[in-house]
């Protein structure tokens, strides 16, 4: 199971790139448009059910 830091940072680098870009940008009409859209994709992401590992099942490349 993903602890709390580990599911909160998958879900930083899911987010979409331009928002988390876009918190450092000089614009702060900008920075508020993408901290807005890191938020509410992080409410998603911690509205969706967590992946189940099976520690039986090897890892295998696709």
């Amino acid at each position: 199971m993903l602890d709390s830091q580990e599911m909160i940072a998958a879900a930083l680098l899911s987010a979409p790139g331009w928002a988390r870009v876009g918190l450092t940008a000089p614009d702060s009409r900008l920075r508020v448009e993408a901290a807005t859209t890191l938020a509410a994709h992080l409410c998603e992401y911690a509205g969706e059910p967590l992946p189940m590992l099976d520690r039986n099942q090897l890892p295998l490349p696709l």
